[in-house]
């Protein structure tokens, strides 16, 4: 978010039935149960980057928030299917780690091996590398784009963009300077500069940029380094999109960080008003949370797991 002292700087992700929070020491959920009521639960942010100066360094900052956003993600995504089913499911650390991996094994291998491998079939007919990288990048964004198209028609994934819809208006009405509630929050766009999707995108067209420079080595290199890089293009991707909050009040930023905005169309859907109340449970907590902290207060009532 932009960068104001007087501000909590807070990100978000939704889940299964409701939204997830996080500042910079706590983070928070809350889901929507089967009886309509809404459970909200704190816990601690342990962050790496907290006590070492080094994680915090430019383009080293955006890996460490990259693999710790998706621990917490995933811890986040499967306390709310507890919640939202009321069903006892519990995942060890072992299994949330291999699901980790899986996860990540399946972007890199499909939106990074694949568009290489289909590469070197026409290879050859264009010698010039960075007309070649350009075509093998708009294949990666090809990819993407229709995975994100395939999945949008999901009954499910249709609920869980319109609680990301709703995620990005309570920010942005905290961004603002409005009070959070409904009626406030409602006015706002679903889209966000700062969304996960628009980073994404970055990641996909500075993937383009990086690998034009390593030239046409040969293919088990060009796919060596296709996987290597991916922190490299990940570090860099964080700071186009933590510029794009800073100064996100400028019009030339909005115009250059257009596409993503667009590509949020897909991924974010009008919430309704209870979807709404769910992101401001969950937000509240968080901002509760840290302002307790700041203040050296005990912060109480936090989940344990």
């Amino acid at each position: 978010m932009n960068e104001n002292s007087s501000k909590y700087q807070v990100g978000g992700q939704a889940v299964i039935e409701g939204v997830m929070m996080r500042g910079k020491n706590f983070w928070s959920l809350a889901v929507r149960k089967p009886d309509k009521t809404i459970s909200t639960r704190l816990f601690k942010n342990s962050s790496l980057a907290l006590n070492n100066k080094f994680l915090r360094l430019p383009f080293i900052r955006g890996v460490v928030v990259l693999v710790e956003s998706m621990a917490v993600g995933f811890r986040a995504l499967s306390y709310s299917v507890n919640e939202a089913t009321e069903e006892d499911i519990h995942f060890s650390r072992k299994e949330m780690a291999i699901a980790i991996i899986f996860a990540v094994a399946f972007s890199v291998g499909v939106f990074f091996v694949l568009p290489t491998l289909i590469g070197r079939s026409f290879s050859e007919y264009f010698p010039n590398t960075i007309v070649y990288n350009l075509l093998e990048g708009l294949i990666r964004i090809i990819f993407f784009l229709g995975y994100i198209l395939i999945i949008s028609q999901l009954k499910d994934i249709k609920r869980i963009f319109q609680y990301h819809g709703a995620e990005h208006k309570t920010i942005q009405a905290y961004e603002n300077d409005e009070e959070v509630i409904v009626n406030n929050v409602k006015k706002y766009t679903t889209l966000h500069l700062r969304c996960g999707t628009s980073f994404l995108l970055i990641v996909m067209i500075v993937a383009i940029f990086v690998f034009a420079l390593l030239g046409r080595p040969p293919l088990p290199l060009r796919v060596l380094y296709r996987v290597l890089l991916i922190p490299v293009i990940a570090g860099i991707s964080y700071e186009f999109i933590k510029f794009a909050g800073k100064f996100s009040k400028y019009r030339i930023v909005n115009i250059l960080f257009y596409p993503g905005l667009l590509l949020q169309k897909i991924t974010t859907r009008e919430p309704d008003e209870s979807q709404i109340e769910v992101a401001i449970s969950s937000f509240k907590k968080v901002i509760e949370a840290e302002e307790e902290f700041k203040n050296g207060k005990v912060v109480k009532g936090m989940a344990s797991g």
